[in-house]
């Protein structure tokens, strides 16, 4: 299994990349357009594709296939993005996919 942070730049470019793939592109945009701007929505139909793009990247970097390696993954990433900007960049680009960008204003509210 994956234990070594340098790995995770490569790993998140690959998951990148697979998203991005015409077959993935298509499902993820259908998804998308049916969610609309309804985040419920979004959890609904774009996160458990981007989950299963995810699953399938994985596993070729020695994680356990299923829930069991999404839940390793998600941990070695919240762990090395706090110290490595480049795996928070990347993860940042893999989970805008799935969420909207959020705006928060920066004017004191009265």
């Amino acid at each position: 299994m994956l234990t070594e942070g340098f790995e995770l730049p490569a790993l998140l470019s690959s998951v990148l990349e697979a998203i991005s793939l015409p077959e993935n592109a298509t499902k993820l945009g259908e998804a998308k357009d049916n969610a609309g701007n309804d985040m419920l929505k979004m959890m609904q139909f774009v996160f458990p594709i981007v989950m299963q793009i995810e699953m399938d990247v994985i596993k070729n970097y020695g994680f356990p296939e299923g829930r069991e390696g999404i839940v390793h993954f998600a941990q070695a990433i919240r762990t090395l993005e706090r110290e490595d900007p480049e795996v928070a960049h990347l993860h940042a680009q893999v989970r805008a996919h799935f969420l909207p960008p959020v705006a928060i204003s920066t004017e004191p509210s009265s």
